[in-house]
């Protein structure tokens, strides 16, 4: 126990000292894993460890938190509305997600009236929803609510609301049930999964976009296994143990990757009528390799690594048909139960609201400024816009790509509220694009830089730690990964939704 104390008083000094700058959350982090590391000297000390975290955390952020609401009445509501009752501009953000998120945050102290506007109350990052599909994280550990991150910005308004259309003459956003006026008008809308024209596929091969596509994906996958234990007919649960991803990008390697891990290790010795390894998952692109926008060596490792986890990789290979029993590829029939579209992507309606040109999967084509040729007062970002931003090529779909473009759109606008000369055209900064594949397996491609395996891995994990909004989720996602580092398993291993909240509904009904 000395040693631990020894070890855990040298954290705590380096926790304070790097939780007293700025940058506090990413000191924090920093001093947790001193004090985990502290931990695993002994594990009879996990107690005292906990205690002396609890004990920074109240020394650091006590004061702050008990005097947040009291610093907050202060302002009072007249003090909130200040600059919307003296007629400043009128910013509106359709879109909370890394596009809009960054723009409303780069706008706190514009005097401007800011509305940020979205179907749900929370902010979602995306790249991590497999994991909530595969069972390795929950929703909260990806999603944070909006209204507490800018609870502070007082002249920063959050309506929950669903765009139906934009009046450019107007200017006016038109809500289901109400009216939204702008001078300056954002749109990050983002995409949503495309089935190529045949949208009849939908129901049988969900996509991954929002937190209910990963909830229904957990559910379908999970219960395959159940119904597999619960079958004796053969052939009925090789079926159910076939899970077929149609799309070889990052999403669909990603996912391919995860369910093998979660067959293969995290169900080990749990079910007694099958091995849960013995489960196919096909991985099925149309294209001649994996990861077309990664370089081919790159492309190659990851074939490598999914082949090792027993994933069945088909390239070259068209999807013909999907239906409830399987699909048809090139062809040939392939039985299988769960089928997961990761194939392609459509912007969201946004062209269409403005009559606006767009490229072939919807995106508006922007102007170099990011705003929408015809309307100066009005931006397109992330996945929304279309812009030839990234050394005359096309910019790519990432979280890095609509932060940077949020970030920009708002110094283009508080330059023309500050009557500055705007910003030089809008130029992406591409960081490098990763994919995970499993356990000590990824890729990561920085142009000059490549990198595969476990140091790819330790990268990838990193960079989207960091991607995360707000500590809270950051330390969850953290533990969760490893937990499932140490044990080979996932906790968040729930059915819920779909056919398991009916038939729960019908049993609790016929006990009344």
């Amino acid at each position: 126990m000395g040693r631990l104390r020894v070890i855990g008083i040298e954290a705590e000094a380096a926790m304070l000292e790097a939780t007293g700058g700025i940058n506090t959350h990413r000191g924090a982090i920093f001093g947790l894993g001193l004090l985990c590391a502290a931990a695993g000297a002994r594990w009879s000390g996990a107690v005292e460890t906990a205690a002396l975290l609890g004990s920074v955390v109240a020394r650091r952020w006590g004061k702050e938190i008990l005097s947040g609401p009291v610093t907050l009445r202060s302002h009072g509501l007249e003090a909130r509305r200040r600059y919307a009752e003296e007629g400043a501009p009128r910013v509106v953000i359709v879109g909370a997600g890394c596009g809009g998120m960054s723009c409303a945050a780069a706008l706190r102290t514009a005097r401007a009236s800011v509305t940020l506007v979205d179907r749900t109350n929370y902010h979602l990052f995306q790249p991590l929803l497999y994991q909530v599909a595969t069972a390795a994280l929950s929703p909260g550990d990806i999603a944070a609510p909006v209204r507490p991150l800018f609870r502070d910005s007082l002249d920063t308004r959050i309506l929950l609301g669903r765009v139906t259309a934009v009046n450019t003459t107007t200017q006016v956003v038109m809500l289901d049930d109400a009216e939204l006026p702008y001078d300056f008008l954002v749109l990050a809308t983002g995409a949503t999964h495309s089935y190529f024209g045949k949208d009849h596929w939908a129901p049988y091969a969900p996509g991954l976009k929002r937190v209910e596509d990963a909830i229904e994906i957990r559910r379908r996958i999970l219960t395959a296994f159940e119904h597999a234990e619960a079958s004796a007919d053969r052939a009925e649960r090789e079926a159910l143990l076939t899970f077929l991803i149609v799309g070889g990008g990052p999403t669909g390697v990603e996912l391919a990757g995860a369910i093998a891990e979660l067959a293969r290790f995290g169900m080990e010795k749990e079910f007694r009528n099958f091995d849960p390894a013995d489960a196919r998952v096909i991985l099925v692109q149309s294209a001649p390799r994996l990861l077309p926008a990664f370089p081919e060596s790159l492309a190659a490792v990851a074939r490598r690594a999914l082949e090792k986890l027993g994933v069945e990789v088909e390239t070259g290979s068209r999807v013909e048909a999907i239906d409830a029993d399987g699909v048809t590829v090139s062809g040939r029939r392939i039985i299988a139960r769960t089928v997961l579209w990761a194939a392609g992507v459509t912007a969201s309606p946004a062209a269409q609201w403005l009559g606006a040109a767009a490229d072939n999967a919807g995106r508006i084509k922007v102007a170099a400024d990011l705003s929408v040729p015809g309307h100066p007062n009005v931006y397109a970002i992330g996945d929304t816009a279309a812009s030839d931003a990234w050394k005359g090529q096309s910019v790519p779909g990432l979280a890095p790509a609509a932060k940077q473009g949020g970030a920009y759109v708002a110094r283009q606008i508080r330059a023309r509220l500050e009557g500055r000369a705007p910003p030089p055209a809008f130029a992406y900064r591409h960081l490098g694009s990763l994919a995970t594949i499993g356990r000590k397996a990824a890729v990561a491609d920085f142009g000059f830089v490549k990198l595969w395996g476990a140091p790819a891995w330790w990268l990838w994990g990193m960079v989207h730690i960091g991607f995360l909004l707000g500590i809270r989720n950051r330390m969850a996602t953290m533990v969760n990964w490893f937990w499932a580092y140490l044990t080979y398993r996932g906790g968040i291993r729930l059915i819920t939704g779909g056919e398991a909240a009916y038939g729960a509904e019908r049993a609790t009904d016929s006990r009344r």
